[in-house]
């Protein structure tokens, strides 16, 4: 069996082979993680949008969207904190020059830990088999108690360490428990640093005094700036929420692992402002109903798990992360955060302005809490493909790849193939696609033999391929091959649109979702 490494390296391979996404400007050896989509890509990226999109604006009839600029007055980033407070703590490795995150090298390190014990648990149930406890095994194994004491006192200080950004306590965690470099395999280390992620121009000429600006490094600073314009203009009554799609900038100096970390990004967030007092309501509220976007899918229930913060950003009074499991593990896909009242207080305090809203129903004024549901395009993205993505031996020794994506998010819904480029087959063909090119993605092929173009579409995860042949002709039946399970079926031309749109409506996914 493939190691996971493998497959996502084949995943990479496969996602620029098909179309999906290339390195950014390629001919002159690429930037660093900069990518582009290709056109099967952003077929996929924009469904995963809509989807989004529509969840948020059709379901939801107390939340509206906007579109805002990237570019922002330099006072938004001090107020929000961005100026002074966005940073990382990074450490080189003197022998191999390579810079690291420290925080991340230290949860390297305590996801070993927790790979030994599970190690050891999958050991024991083989050895046990239907009588294995694993509660009594994880409280009286010796070399699970030993590593989880390891793996909690290194927590502890990590923790400590993060809430009181001590930079020489990471250093020291670091060379404590023997982190070695990856590359150089010494322990060779310098101080751990901050630095700040924010990309920064200027706008205006050298002549009149330029302004220092920034690139966004999320997109909710935005919709905060708005939400009186937004309150006001829409006469929205607390609770609502403002979404919003648009693209971030971080100048991030670990970017690894494909597309999961990048420098241009875009980001999927929604500020839902609620009453002081009523924000944890709220917060449970999103976790179960973004939890069930993401199950509504189907790519695994078990693949999605919460995981709360260990250290609370400054404007945070809870926070917890959407992990999926990814071939390197499990990794943010999205958070929530409880953000207080911070940015819209911070606002008001730098811009001199009054942004409080006046509640009719309490005869007073105050200014909202908000929770905070933030979901990155290009990691689930990378979720969605990874685990779609399926090598299958089939009957004859043939094999295939698959990608067994959700239809509804599929790039193209339906493939036609006249079965060969004579006796009128193209023809009808043709006319099967302009009907059904109004509701469908539709692409026609006629190249090569029938079972070349099937892998074709299985390649990009195309749901169904409809072969007209000479039979078709007579009784206006065609031959709709489904691609998980490659079965085929006769069905009617005028059955068609039914069929298809029965699997790639997104109603289907929007009822799951509002249950």
């Amino acid at each position: 069996m493939a190691s996971q490494d493998d497959v996502f390296k084949k995943l990479i391979a496969h996602s620029k082979e098909y179309g999906f996404v290339f390195p950014s400007s390629e001919i002159y050896d690429g930037l660093g993680a900069v990518y582009d989509y290709g056109q099967n890509g952003v077929e996929l990226k924009n469904n995963i949008k809509r989807y989004w999109w529509d969840s948020m604006i059709l379901l939801n009839e107390n939340v509206v969207g906007i579109d805002a600029a990237i570019f922002m007055h330099p006072t938004t980033w001090k107020a929000s904190g961005h100026v002074d407070a966005f940073n990382d703590p990074l450490i080189d490795n003197k022998d191999s020059k390579k810079r690291y995150r420290a925080d991340v090298l230290i949860e390297d390190l305590l996801a070993k830990y927790d790979e030994k014990i599970d190690k050891e648990i999958q050991k024991a149930a083989k050895r046990f088999g239907d009588s294995f406890d694993e509660k009594q095994f994880r409280e009286t194994n010796p070399r699970v108690l030993e590593n989880q004491a390891k793996r909690d006192e290194i927590h502890a200080r990590f923790v400590k360490a993060l809430n009181d950004s001590d930079l020489d306590e990471l250093k020291a965690i670091i060379v404590d428990y023997d982190v070695v470099d990856p590359i150089s395999g010494t322990k060779n280390w310098t101080d751990v640093r901050q630095f700040n992620l924010m990309f920064s121009t200027e706008m205006g000429s050298t002549a009149d005094g330029a302004m220092k600006i920034y690139l966004r490094p999320e997109t909710a600073q935005g919709i905060f700036v708005n939400y009186l314009n937004v309150q006001k203009t829409g006469r929205m009554k607390i609770p609502f929420g403002i979404a919003q799609i648009g693209k971030a900038f971080r100048n991030e100096i670990v970017a690894r692992q494909f597309i999961f970390r990048m420098r241009e990004f875009e980001q999927m967030e929604m500020q839902f402002f609620v009453r002081p007092g009523e924000e944890m309501k709220w917060f449970e509220h999103w976790k179960e109903m973004r939890i069930r976007w993401h199950k509504a899918l189907g790519l695994g229930d078990h693949k999605y798990r919460f995981h709360d913060h260990d250290k609370l950003a400054h404007y945070a009074n809870a926070a917890t992360d959407i992990e999926f499991e990814m071939p390197f593990g499990f990794k943010e896909v999205e958070g929530i955060h409880s953000r207080t009242d911070f940015d819209l207080s911070s606002h008001e305090k730098f811009s001199g302005k009054n942004i409080k809203y006046f509640d009719p129903e309490l005869n007073q004024s105050y200014t909202p809490y908000v929770i905070e549901t933030s979901i990155g395009v290009d990691r689930t993205f990378l979720s969605i493909m990874a685990a779609s993505y399926c090598e299958e031996q089939l009957e004859g020794g043939d094999s295939r790849v698959v990608l067994k994506l959700p239809p509804v998010l599929a790039p193209v819904k339906v493939a036609i193939l006249p079965l060969v480029k004579k006796d009128g087959l193209p023809e009808k063909a043709r006319e099967i696609m302009d009907n059904l090119k109004f509701d469908f993605k539709c692409t026609y092929d006629e190249k090569d033999s029938i079972g070349k173009r099937y892998r074709r579409q299985d390649a990009i995860g195309t749901p169904f391929c409809i072969t007209i042949d000479h039979q078709t002709l007579e009784d206006d039946c065609v031959t709709v091959r489904h691609r998980d399970n490659m079965e085929q079926e006769r069905v009617k031309i005028s059955d068609l649109f039914g069929i298809i749109d029965q699997q790639v409506n997104m109603k289907n996914l929007f009822r799951k979702i509002v249950k």
